[in-house]
C-alpha cells in the first residue's frame, strides 16, 4: 500500500512538472505572439535602422530611399520575422524554464542558485541560433534593396540559398549570432529577476516591474551586443559572397565605418527603442500569464 502511495505520489509530480514545462512554453508563445504586434508596427523603423546598418546612412537618407521604393516595398520582409517571433518567444522562454529544471539533476557539482537562470538562458540562446540563423539569413536578403531585381520572390531566395553549402548559404553569420544569441539571453534571464524584485521593492506594481524590467534590460543588452547585429546585417544581406569569414568580415565592416564607433552605432539608438517596447511588453505579457498559472 505505501509502495504505491509513493509511487502516485512520484506520478502526480512528475505531472506537474510537464505541465509547468508545457505553461512557460506556451506563456512565451502567448507573450510573443501578442507583442508581433509591435513588430508589424514598427518595422518600417526596423528597416530604417537595417538600411542604416548595411549603408552607414543617416535616417533621413535610409528614409528618402524607402520613400522612393514606394510602400509596395516597405514591408518586403516582414514574414520571417513575424514568424521568427513567435517561434522565438515560445522556444525561448519554454528552453530557458526547462533548462533550469533539468542543469541541477546533470551537474556533478552544486550550482549556485542565482546563476542557474542565466546558464538556462545561455542554453536557450545557442539553441536558439541554430534554429533561428536562417529566417534571419532570408530576411536580410529580402531587405536588401539590391537584390530585388535577381532575387524577385521568397521562393527565388530560398531556393537560391538552398543551392549554396550551409555556411555560405542559410547559416551565414552563424558564429556572431550564436555569441549575440547566447549572451543576449543569458544576460536576460539573469537580470530579469533581479531586476523585477528590486522594482517591486521599491513600490512598482508587479505588471511595471515587469514591464520596466524588459526595458532595462534590453538597454544593458542592446548597448554592447548591436555592433554584432551591424556585423550579422552586413554579412547577411548579399545572397552570394558569404564565404568571407567573421574576422575579414568585421576589418572590412570597420574599415567601411571608418574606425569610428559613432559610425558602427549609426541606427543603434532606433533599435535600442525598438527592443525596449517589444521586450517590455513580452516581458509583462509573460510574467503576469505565469503569475496567473500560480
Amino acid at each position: 500500500m505505501s509502495s504505491n502511495s509513493h509511487r502516485n505520489q512520484d506520478d502526480v509530480l512528475k505531472s506537474s512538472d510537464s505541465t509547468a514545462w508545457f505553461r512557460s512554453y506556451l506563456h512565451g508563445g502567448t507573450s510573443s505572439l501578442i507583442s508581433t504586434m509591435t513588430t508589424i508596427i514598427t518595422f518600417p523603423l526596423y528597416k530604417t535602422v537595417f538600411r542604416q546598418q548595411l549603408h552607414s546612412t543617416l535616417v533621413r537618407e535610409a528614409v528618402a530611399q524607402l520613400f522612393k521604393e514606394g510602400p509596395v516595398k516597405l514591408y518586403r520582409g516582414v514574414a520571417p520575422p513575424l514568424l521568427m517571433r513567435s517561434l522565438n518567444g515560445t522556444l525561448l522562454f519554454g528552453l530557458q524554464d526547462t533548462f533550469l529544471h533539468q542543469l541541477p539533476l546533470f551537474s556533478t557539482t552544486p550550482l549556485p542558485r542565482n546563476a542557474l537562470p542565466a546558464l538556462a538562458g545561455f542554453g536557450a540562446g545557442v539553441v536558439e541560433a541554430l534554429l533561428f540563423t536562417p529566417f534571419e539569413r532570408v530576411q536580410n536578403v529580402l531587405q536588401n534593396s539590391r537584390n530585388d531585381s535577381r532575387l524577385p520572390t521568397l521562393r527565388s531566395i530560398l531556393l537560391k540559398l538552398a543551392s549554396r553549402p550551409l555556411a555560405s548559404g542559410y547559416y551565414t553569420a552563424f558564429l556572431p549570432i550564436l555569441v549575440r544569441n547566447a549572451l543576449g539571453s543569458s544576460l536576460y534571464f539573469g537580470l530579469k529577476g533581479p531586476m523585477s524584485n528590486t522594482l517591486r521593492d521599491n513600490g512598482c506594481s508587479p505588471v511595471a516591474a515587469s514591464f520596466m524590467a524588459g526595458v532595462l534590460n534590453s538597454v544593458v543588452i542592446s548597448l554592447p551586443l548591436y555592433p554584432l547585429s551591424v556585423l550579422v546585417a552586413n554579412m547577411q544581406a548579399q545572397a552570394e559572397g558569404g564565404e568571407r569569414g567573421v574576422r575579414s568580415s568585421w576589418r572590412r565592416l570597420w574599415a567601411a565605418r571608418q574606425h569610428r564607433l559613432s559610425l558602427l552605432y549609426r541606427g543603434g539608438f532606433l533599435v535600442i527603442l525598438r527592443s525596449c517596447v517589444t521586450w517590455g511588453i513580452t516581458t509583462a505579457i509573460y510574467d503576469q500569464l505565469e503569475r496567473h498559472s500560480r
